[in-house]
């Protein structure tokens, strides 16, 4: 046996809680590195990836992207999980919808939680500094003022997109709920695959699932504003599905 893999993550990163769930069911042993967003970067530089996380280091290769690890586990770990499925038009399936929601889906949800979550200190910290380093939790709560401003601008976070990731979500929900529709329990054939495992853990910052890889804010500690929006997700058929996986699987 090798020595554990190595994961780099910002903690509640729904593309990092991708991978680390991939590597969960794998039963792949790996140590978990957490960094807050922008004091990131040296690591995973450091590690051989490029600005973002995660990056999975092996002892066969980096991964620097929640697919590429995803693939890595299917080729090298599939006796243990299989996020593919060996048929080639289910797997063309899978694919495409994993696109959508690594595109469509995870940039959006990420959007609209940091607009909600970074005006509350307490929250924004509880969050993004869960499991780091003494060192790094130092500086970051030292600079926050830059830091909540380099990741707006660097998520383009303003009410305007904001509103629009909104609409985005809806869209991606709206299209999981109408393949759902007909009583299936999974997105394609009938097993979890990496298509269910990108919806749950990308939609999973608006739904708040038990179990995430990493602390979420609950119910009780969002903003009143927030919390409609947090009840028509998590009741859609779209986000009951995300909920059950989570039950199921994670």
């Amino acid at each position: 046996m090798g020595d554990p893999y190595r994961l780099i993550t910002i903690p509640p990163s729904h593309y990092c809680e991708k991978a680390r769930w991939a590597l969960d069911l794998a039963g792949v042993a790996y140590v978990e590195e957490r960094y807050p967003p922008i004091l990131h970067y040296p690591a995973c530089r450091r590690a051989g990836g490029g600005r973002t996380t995660p990056v999975l280091i092996t002892d066969v290769g980096v991964f620097a992207d929640s697919t590429d690890i995803l693939e890595f586990l299917n080729s090298c770990h599939g006796d243990s999980f299989r996020p593919y499925p060996t048929d080639t038009v289910q797997r063309a399936g899978v694919t495409e919808l994993e696109e959508l929601f690594d595109t469509g889906l995870g940039p959006h949800s990420r959007r609209l939680a940091y607009f909600h979550l970074l005006p509350d200190r307490k929250l924004l910290c509880a969050s993004v500094l869960a499991g780091v380093g003494r060192r790094d939790r130092a500086i970051f709560v030292a600079l926050l003022p830059l830091m909540r401003a380099l990741m707006r601008k660097g998520m383009r976070i303003d009410a305007a997109s904001a509103g629009r990731s909104l609409e985005r979500i809806r869209e991606v929900f709206h299209t999981v709920g109408q393949r759902l529709a007909s009583g299936r329990r999974y997105l394609v054939g009938d097993r979890f695959t990496a298509a269910d495992l990108s919806f749950a853990a990308l939609a999973a910052p608006l739904l708040l699932p038990r179990g995430y890889g990493s602390p979420l804010p609950s119910l009780a500690e969002l903003p009143a504003e927030l919390l409609p929006l947090i009840d028509e997700l998590r009741s859609s058929p779209a986000g009951e599905f995300g909920l059950r996986l989570y039950r199921d699987h994670r």
